[in-house]
C-alpha cells in the first residue's frame, strides 16, 4: 500500500518540478526527507478580498493516498467562512467525502483557490464570518478579509 502512495506522490513531485513554469498561482513543495510532507504557496485568487496575498498550506499525505484525501490547512490566518480561523482547518467536500483518486495535490489546491473565490456561508468553520455573509454584510466580510489578508499574507512574504 504504502509503495503506491509513494510511487504516486513521485509522480506528482515530478510533474510539479517539469511544470514550474506552468501554474504561477500554486508552488507546490515536498519536504526533502518525507514524501508525505507537502507545502503549497497559493496566490489569493483575483477580485476577491484576498487577490493581494499569498497563503500557505501544510499537506499531510496518509500512507493510503490517492484512495484517502490528504489533510490540508492553512498555515497563513485568513478569514474565510470554510476555515478555522485558529486551526486553519478547511471545511471543502473534496478533502472529506467527495474525494477521488483522481484528485492530485496540484488539483486540491486550485479547488481550495475556487473556494477562496466562492465561499459557503451555509458550512463555517468561522461562524463569525459566515454570519456576515448569510446576514447580506458582503462589505463587512470583504473588509475583515482584506484586513487578515493584509496582515497575515502579504507583509512580509518570506517568513510566515
Amino acid at each position: 500500500m504504502m509503495q503506491a502512495s509513494r510511487a504516486r506522490l513521485f509522480k506528482e513531485y515530478k510533474e510539479v518540478q517539469r511544470d514550474k513554469s506552468g501554474d504561477s498561482d500554486i508552488k507546490l513543495s515536498c519536504d526533502d526527507t518525507n514524501i508525505f510532507k507537502w507545502t503549497a504557496l497559493i496566490k489569493g485568487p483575483s477580485e476577491t478580498p484576498y487577490q493581494e496575498g499569498v497563503f500557505l498550506l501544510a499537506m499531510t499525505v496518509p500512507e493510503q493516498y490517492p484512495l484517502v484525501p490528504p489533510q490540508v490547512r492553512f498555515v497563513t490566518k485568513i478569514f474565510h467562512p470554510n476555515v478555522h480561523f485558529k486551526t486553519g482547518e478547511i471545511c471543502l467536500d473534496i478533502l472529506k467525502t467527495a474525494w477521488s483518486p483522481a484528485w492530485t495535490l496540484q488539483s486540491v489546491c486550485r479547488a481550495i483557490i475556487a473556494l477562496m473565490a466562492h465561499p459557503e456561508p451555509d458550512s463555517p468553520l468561522n461562524c463569525d464570518c459566515g454570519n456576515l455573509l448569510r446576514s447580506g454584510d458582503d462589505r463587512g466580510y470583504q473588509s475583515m478579509a482584506r484586513m487578515y489578508t493584509r496582515l497575515a499574507a502579504t507583509a512580509n512574504k518570506g517568513n510566515h
